[in-house]
């Protein structure tokens, strides 16, 4: 290649300059690549999920993918981060930057065209030695003219520049989607885990009521002598422990709105309480499809594809920076004394001048570039391919959350509901006064922990959802 690429030099300097022009176009059109070709890496994917249900069909998420939740204030609330969200709309600002630094690379493959004009009025010094001293006239001398250069991109720089500008811009729209999805799943599991929060507090304030109205009866019968006072005293341990669990949940709770208004791009004082609770919702089935479509449905993954071009074109960069730049500048214009005469055939001019630079010493620098090139582009790789063994990774503990965190909430909710039988039967057995106190007590202790769990795991399975959503590229797809 080396030796192809001298061939083609020496021929460009043995046939001078009146072939330059001819032989640049030529050039031009054909080119030279001092690079190495893009080659997409190679990729290990498993032939099945080890944790997937083999009974369900397999599927891919859709566009709108929330919306199997059934909660239309989630729906709204995605709505409009996807809107007005501060670092989605950043991401589409990045966008901008790099089609602009594309355009700016792709400049450089076309010539350069300017215009210049300038009007000089000069005077020279008086004529005649002896006698009589003579001032010449005044001139004025007008020269607009027209100047075009242009770089012949022979070795491929200028179009490796713009491969690597276009290839940045892809990878910039790919983080795009990447932002949006990451947005989108935090705005649900944020609404997800308010209503939990909720949820807690209600059952907080609903055991601290049924504990009170307890604490009250056993007042009255120790007025009346029937139970002691250590019985009313651990009645208010009761009470104040559930007391003290309102504080941390209600700090969480504002704090998660806050989180939510900030995803929607709102102010916190602004934001409405969503209203519900996680009973209401439902937690959609997902099936995922073949492990080796995975790629083409993730943006993260084609954002790593697409910087490991952009690092390959600049190796390409970096190498082309070794042999000769030829240019090519051009002028035109005209040259007059007079302003009328600025159309005159007489006052034409241009200059023709090719040039060739070729860097003979630079301290190690572009072999310090090229290695840099190099390395970052064997950085790059390493990412992508650990991006790609985390994607099967993220997809296989969002499986195996989902499949558990439902058969919590599954055991949690038999729980709960065995919990209430024994509270409400131990409950009317002490007004009929065939229990004693403490097999209330034990009942009670058993059913407000288990009220609050079944809250953390309703919560735990939507989250697990979210997840497995996301793992999977959302809605997303390659095109």
């Amino acid at each position: 290649m080396l030796r192809s690429l001298s061939y083609c030099w020496k021929t460009l300097v043995i046939s001078g300059a009146p072939r330059f022009c001819s032989a640049a176009c030529l050039i031009t059109v054909i080119g030279c690549s001092v690079g190495p070709a893009f080659q997409h890496p190679e990729t290990n994917s498993p032939t099945a999920w080890r944790t997937a249900d083999d009974h369900q069909k397999a599927t891919w998420p859709a566009a709108d993918w929330w919306q199997g939740f059934g909660s239309s204030q989630l729906d709204e609330l995605i709505a409009q981060a996807e809107g007005t969200n501060y670092d989605l709309a950043a991401a589409v600002d990045r966008v901008r930057e790099a089609d602009a630094q594309a355009r700016i690379a792709g400049a450089a493959l076309v010539p350069s065209v300017g215009a210049t004009a300038g009007v000089t009025r000069q005077r020279t010094g008086p004529s005649g030695l002896t006698g009589r001293v003579r001032f010449p006239p005044d001139t004025t001398l007008v020269n607009p003219a027209i100047t075009a250069s242009y770089e012949f991109d022979f070795w491929g720089k200028n179009r490796a520049s713009l491969e690597a500008a276009k290839a940045s811009a892809l990878a910039s729209r790919y983080d795009e989607q990447v932002v949006e999805l990451t947005v989108v799943t935090a705005v649900a599991t944020t609404y997800f885990q308010i209503l939990e929060l909720r949820d807690r507090l209600t059952v907080a304030q609903a055991s601290i009521a049924a504990a009170q109205k307890l604490l009250s009866a056993l007042q009255a019968e120790q007025a009346a002598g029937t139970v002691t006072i250590l019985d009313v005293v651990q009645q208010k341990t009761v009470v104040a422990a559930l007391q003290a669990q309102v504080p941390p949940l209600t700090q969480q709770l504002q704090q998660s709105l806050d989180a939510l208004a900030i995803l929607i791009g709102r102010s916190p004082e602004v934001l409405q309480q969503p209203s519900g609770a996680l009973s209401d919702l439902s937690a959609p089935l997902i099936a995922p499809g073949l492990p080796s479509e995975l790629l083409a449905r993730r943006p993260d993954i084609a954002e790593a594809e697409a910087q490991l071009m952009a690092a390959n074109a600049d190796v390409k960069v970096a190498r082309a920076a070794f042999f000769p730049s030829i240019s090519l500048t051009a002028a035109g214009g005209i040259a007059s004394l007079a302003l009328a005469g600025i159309t005159g055939p007489a006052g034409a001019v241009y200059a023709v001048t090719a040039g060739v630079t070729q860097s003979i010493f630079s301290g190690g620098a572009l072999q310090g570039q090229l290695e840099y090139s190099q390395a970052r582009y064997d950085e790059l790789l390493q990412n992508y391919r650990k991006a790609v063994i985390s994607a099967f990774g993220d997809v296989e503990d969002a499986l195996i959350a989902t499949q558990q965190t439902a058969l919590l909430a599954q055991r949690e909710e038999d729980t709960v509901a065995e919990a209430r039988k024994a509270y409400a039967i131990s409950t009317a057995q002490l007004e009929a006064g065939t229990v004693d106190l403490q097999t209330v007590l034990n009942t009670e202790n058993a059913l407000f922990p288990a009220e609050d769990s079944l809250a953390q795991a309703r919560f735990a399975r939507l989250q697990a959802t979210v997840s497995l959503f996301k793992a999977l590229g959302g809605g997303w797809e390659q095109k």
